[in-house]
């Protein structure tokens, strides 16, 4: 199993000469399984760049595209790449659409598309598109398999239903929290209502513990430093230091830190790592600790 980013920024895509290192295209991972199946993780503007990507395979190799795209949650940065997804204009690609359902609308993950498409804001229809394209609404904590790789999912903390997925294959695995922010009780220590909320806290941190337990790779919203983050919270994005403890916590071989801020260019972004590696330094032992770029390519 392999993988690579594509898109790596947060919020907002931001392109320009102070992030062409790292990329300025919004969350968008490519994952390849043993037997080549296609599993892809969000899709922010990145999915353009992998879009463009498997359409020249297509062209050099032939074969039809067949994609599995597994939406984290409907934030404009992980979804707004799906309508310029070219394979879903050309005959012979399937593509299958993960995803939530949302209890605040009650909707499945078709809305996703459907809200995208409303003529008002994009000018082609899906009945216009050429693709075989299917839904799936995912159940919480319901695994689901496709070829030889298993994916299951767990809820992060996000203001929206947010799904963390874990991607199995091989002997190998790797997990992607989407947006996840550490777990905050604002209620006086002591008191019952402090009680009560550190009790569901608990529970659902073991729940995302156990399916981050020992993968080969750890993929995590970094999105702050440990000084911007008092003013941030609430907003549903982790810290560096946040990403770094709960990888040496659930054991992972390796953390790669994705999600960047989209106000840090390439200087401030590889400085604010580094102070945060610095601060854990002696504690890491065999963790690799890796800064996400667009084009980065693991094999596991």
């Amino acid at each position: 199993m392999k993988f690579r980013f594509w898109g790596v920024r947060g919020s907002i895509p931001s392109p320009g000469p102070r992030t062409v290192r790292h990329g300025g295209n919004t969350t968008c991972i490519e994952v390849r399984a043993d037997d080549a199946t296609l599993i892809v993780l969000d899709a922010g503007t990145g999915l353009y760049a992998l879009a463009q990507d498997l359409m020249a395979r297509r062209a050099r190799e032939g074969g039809d595209i067949d994609a599995n795209i597994f939406i984290t949650h409907s934030h404009w940065d992980h979804i707004h790449g799906l309508p310029f997804f070219t394979p879903l204009f050309v005959k012979g690609s399937r593509v299958c659409l993960h995803g939530a359902h949302d209890p605040v609308t009650g909707n499945g993950i078709e809305h996703v598309m459907g809200v995208q498409l409303q003529n008002s804001y994009f000018p082609v229809s899906e009945e216009r598109m050429d693709a075989t394209i299917a839904y799936r609404t995912l159940g919480i904590k319901e695994t689901h398999t496709i070829g030889d790789t298993r994916i299951d999912n767990v809820v992060m903390n996000h203001p929206v239903t947010n799904l963390g997925y874990r991607i199995a294959c091989g002997g190998k695995s790797l997990f992607f929290t989407g947006d996840h922010e550490a777990f905050h009780n604002p209620h006086p220590e002591g008191g019952p209502e402090h009680r009560m909320l550190q009790q569901e806290i608990d529970r659902r941190q073991q729940e995302i513990d156990a399916a981050m337990q020992g993968v080969d790779a750890l993929i995590v919203d970094c999105s702050y430093t440990i000084e911007e983050y008092p003013a941030k919270l609430g907003w549903g994005h982790g810290t560096f230091d946040g990403a770094l403890e709960m990888a040496l916590r659930v054991g992972a071989k390796a953390l790669y830190c994705t999600h960047h801020e989209p106000t840090r260019s390439d200087d401030e972004l590889e400085t604010v790592f580094a102070q945060a590696l610095a601060r854990f330094d002696g504690r890491l032992g065999r963790l690799q600790v890796v800064l996400a770029r667009e084009g980065l390519e693991v094999a596991l």
